[in-house]
């Protein structure tokens, strides 16, 4: 943690085309959040201040620093990574708005792991546009599995909110190529990973995973696909063995239209729209988007750019904020956790003298 006693929450701009500044300037409007963090944003304060005359929306105070390390008292920070002439279009996918997301990023994740701020949450960006020499990721997931992922990290996707935690057997990969990118080894990988942020980051003692198939009807005992008798159920009893609580296969929408996801603590999907679209079905606007697995934590909001909606006012900031709350909540939980199981009890060796007899108590007799 920072020297200060709150803790600094870096938050990118994303794509300045978008509802990202919306939504960040909705989140900070409440000054209760600055009882819980120091915000640091990282951004333009000029793209702050036109978005927020053109909307009407409440001023947010930001003073503006060089680095993050100056960010030390109760006050919305802002440090400018883009140069003032960046062009806003928004609802528009540009060049421009690709280069000032990852310029956010780029600076935010440096301080990360220097220490500077604490948490990273990220506004959407546009996975097209923000393509460079530099940045060619599918996504976040994968761009800070590669920068902020130690030596083994593998970064693991998980949507999560105050009653569903839905995590990603494969991410950003085409529909066409799930099947052959399953294997019994990639998806005990992720059973571990899952249950080992179950466990550290949401505080669940003994989390209960479901596993979902992924033919209709879970394969129909091979009749529709043997992807769940040949490659999910064998990870499933692999993970059982090395003490996981994991079930399953389960038919996908008999799971989640019985309401049976409700008995378990984490659910982990074959494919990206498999898990993420009942998830955003029952929880689009408080829903939290959890990078697991690496040293460093980051959220961001549930949602995408929006451009359909981006500079009209009418963007909800509930997930942005939802964002903000989980990742201050998943940074204590692992303090708490590593403080727990740091330093074991030590052996104390106590004398008691008996007849001019030292016994070692800490010994069988």
């Amino acid at each position: 943690m920072s020297q200060q006693s709150k803790l600094r929450v870096g938050i990118t701009h994303g794509d300045i085309n978008g509802i990202g500044y919306e939504v960040i300037l909705k989140a900070l409007e409440d000054n209760r959040l600055l009882e819980l963090c120091i915000p640091v944003l990282y951004g333009s304060g000029k793209i702050a201040a036109t978005y927020r005359k053109n909307m009407n929306l409440q001023p947010v105070p930001f003073q503006t620093i060089e680095t993050a390390d100056q960010a030390t008292e109760d006050k919305y920070y802002l440090i400018n990574v883009i140069g003032e002439d960046a062009r806003l279009d928004p609802g528009q996918s540009t060049p421009v708005a690709g280069a000032a997301a990852f310029a956010a990023l780029e600076r935010a994740t440096a301080d990360l792991v220097n220490h500077q701020i604490d948490v990273l949450v990220t506004a959407p960006i546009n996975k097209q546009n923000i393509q460079s020499e530099t940045f060619h990721f599918p996504g976040h997931t994968e761009y800070l599995e590669a920068t902020l992922g130690e030596e083994g990290d593998k970064a693991l996707m998980i949507m999560c909110n105050d009653r569903m935690r839905v995590a990603l057997a494969t991410t950003h990969v085409p529909v066409s190529r799930v099947a052959e990118a399953l294997t019994p080894e990639l998806i005990v990988e992720k059973l571990e990973a899952l249950d080992r942020s179950l466990r550290r980051d949401f505080r669940v003692q003994s989390p209960r995973i479901a596993v979902l198939g992924l033919n209709p009807h879970a394969g129909d005992n091979g009749l529709l696909g043997a992807e769940e008798t040949d490659i999910i159920a064998p990870a499933i009893e692999t993970a059982q063995e090395r003490r996981i609580l994991a079930f399953g296969p389960y038919s996908a929408d008999g799971f989640f239209g019985s309401g049976v996801w409700d008995r378990f603590d984490g659910i982990l999907a074959m494919y990206h729209d498999q898990g993420l679209t009942p998830f955003k079905l029952m929880a689009m606007d408080s829903g939290v988007n959890f990078t697991a697995g690496l040293p460093y934590v980051r959220t961001s909001p549930d949602h995408g750019t929006a451009y359909d909606i981006a500079g009209h006012g009418e963007a909800s900031a509930e997930s942005m904020r939802a964002a903000i709350y989980t990742a201050i909540d998943i940074y204590r939980n692992r303090l708490a956790y590593d403080a727990a199981r740091r330093n074991p009890l030590r052996k104390h060796f106590v004398e008691r003298r008996r007849d001019d007899v030292t016994l070692d108590l800490t010994k069988d007799e």
